[in-house]
């Protein structure tokens, strides 16, 4: 596609894409690779132009969507790659094929055409985006099989017989970055974890052999069983690409690396804690296309994106994002930010660490092994004109402190806390020291949150619902808002099916719980009441509880009640 046409139809929204232009020339990127493995314009939003464009349909793939066997084999991998193409399905005498660029040279003459003429069958073009056509690129190969060749690879360039299972001493096993066998054992977990929207890799060390578990939608599922000598090796991959010494093996480490993956740029973050078994890896995968989101992708109810959207005007002030470990804090926080992230406004955001890249936001990130801490931090970011500050978390009564006086003095500071309750942000931060009387003018919303898997919609069906889940339910519809205290309770569940590999389940929603700072919420904090009055005072505002919020999504379809309770 013509690089003028790309920056008239979208120079209004996006002013800065004629720079744009000039950073993908000098990176040699394609300007539509370039736009999107930056995620600088919606995949969807660009999809959508494209389509009006060529005058093409659109096939957008839902999630865990694996192309089938019949069609792939229309199509060889390698032709595929060079023209960016995905056959999507073959029927009757049809072969339906998704093509990211139909401008590109020799596409008609050398793949339609002959694909046309050798098989006697139709081909009709639909659209995919760049990210989809990386994600499914992947469902050429077998997983399994690959994985066996690397391993016997392996074994058979070391020496070492392949029945034998023996666990070596780690001394021998410590090989160079050029052990091409165990490099490309590494990416081929790599690429599949990128492709499945892992997570985390888990590499684990148990007494005869190792483990591969990838945390798929929250859960952890075992992809596969390593032979114990293979995985020394393989944690000494992951210490080179992070520059983490391989001779030591008695305390923990940690770093980061970047690998191109999918045709973009994707940071892992990596632990490696000693065990009795051995040295055990947890590597984090930072994919933007799957961590970034919008406001719109959180799974917010209507109800609550009307609080979000009131409180992101305001230009001073505290908004908390409350929750445990791994219920999408970061998530929500980044979203809030891209929904505010103008030409105009200096946002600057302090981290530990910086998980993913935000265009526009000066990101840094905090080193307490070299005293440049969050507070430390954020009395430097003070000094950089910020209109907005985000701090990634109120850690300690120095952070609370200085978090406030922004808040006070001009600034919208966004930040999370680990509370289990919208209404527990309150007595957290009078336990770190804030002073009573700064909280009504300082903290404008509170946001509490949870990650709860998504129904499959293909294979979802209505059920009777026990009376034990309707005990709960109507306990919390008893101090539910007005407007929800005859809500008609539905209980759902997806029987699993080809779509979401027999789970039942694809993706995860939030569910949310919100208050904002209002008089009679103000003169509760005032009078030093506890969590439980402030709750209680609360309910009087038509406050959707996690689990209400968990029971309306489910009444839709969307969640199972077993799920909410599960984790509210």
């Amino acid at each position: 596609m013509k690089e003028e046409l790309i920056i008239s139809h979208f120079k209004e929204k996006y002013p800065e894409i004629a720079n744009w232009l000039l950073e993908a020339k000098v990176a040699n990127f394609s300007f539509e690779d370039y736009l999107l493995s930056k995620e600088l314009i919606p995949a969807e939003e660009f999809l959508d132009f494209k389509a009006k464009i060529y005058n093409l349909p659109v096939k957008k793939f839902e999630i865990d969507e694996v192309l089938p066997k019949e069609a792939l084999a229309k199509v060889p991998e390698t032709t595929a790659r060079n023209y960016k193409i995905l056959p999507l399905e073959f029927k009757g005498d049809t072969l339906y094929l998704g093509v990211v660029d139909p401008d590109l040279p020799n596409l008609q003459t050398k793949v339609i055409e002959v694909l046309e003429n050798n098989f006697k069958i139709n081909v009709k073009l639909f659209l995919i985006s760049l990210r989809d056509f990386y994600v499914h690129l992947e469902d050429y190969s077998d997983f399994e099989t690959e994985l066996k060749k690397y391993v016997l690879d392996f074994r058979s360039a070391t020496g070492r017989k392949i029945e034998v299972e023996q666990p070596v001493a780690f001394e021998q096993e410590v090989i160079s970055a050029e052990e091409g066998p165990i490099i490309k054992l590494f990416e081929l977990l790599i690429r599949k974890a990128v492709a499945l929207k892992a997570s985390d890799i888990h590499l684990e060390p148990l007494p005869d052999k190792a483990r591969v578990r990838f945390r798929l939608f929250g859960d952890l599922k075992t992809v596969a069983y390593l032979p114990k000598d293979v995985h020394y090796p393989l944690v000494n991959r992951v210490k080179i690409l992070t520059n983490l010494r391989l001779d030591e093996t008695r305390i923990t480490q940690d770093g980061r690396f970047r690998a191109i993956v999918q045709g973009r740029e994707i940071d892992f973050r990596v632990g490696i804690l000693p065990t009795i078994n051995g040295e055990k890896v947890a590597i984090r995968i930072l994919d933007p296309l799957i961590g970034l989101k919008r406001i719109s992708d959180l799974g917010l109810a209507d109800y609550h994106i009307e609080i979000i959207t009131r409180n992101l005007k305001k230009s001073f002030g505290m908004i908390l994002v409350t929750g445990p470990t791994g219920s999408g804090k970061t998530t929500t926080l980044y979203a809030l930010i891209r929904e505010i992230n103008k030409e105009t406004v200096n946002i600057i955001s302090l981290e530990d660490p910086v998980e993913y890249k935000l265009v526009g936001v000066n990101q840094s990130q905090v080193r307490p092994e070299i005293s440049y801490t969050f507070a430390r931090g954020l009395r430097e970011i003070l000094r950089q004109d910020p209109d907005i500050i985000l701090v990634g978390e109120i850690r300690d009564e120095e952070t609370a402190e200085l978090a406030t006086h922004a808040a006070l003095t001009g600034h919208l500071v966004f930040s999370t806390l680990h509370t289990n309750t919208a209404s527990g942000a309150i007595p957290r931060l009078l336990d770190m020291g804030v002073k009573v009387y700064f909280i009504p003018s300082t903290v404008n919303l509170v946001i509490a949150q949870r990650l709860v898997r998504r129904l499959c919609p293909d294979c979802l069906e209505e059920r009777e619902c026990s009376q034990e889940i309707l005990t709960e339910v109507n306990k919390v519809l008893e101090d539910a808002p007005p407007a929800y205290k005859n809500l008609k309770v539905k209980c759902f569940a997806s029987r699993g099916c080809p779509k979401c590999h027999q789970r039942g389940f694809i993706g995860r929603l939030g569910i949310f719980e919100m208050f904002e700072m209002n008089k009679d919420v103000a003169l509760t904090v005032l009078a030093h009441k506890s969590e439980a009055e402030l709750l209680e005072v609360l309910k009087k505002q038509n406050f959707i509880s996690l689990r209400l919020d968990g029971i309306i999504k489910a009444s839709q379809g969307l969640v199972s009640l077993e799920e909410v309770f599960k984790v509210a």
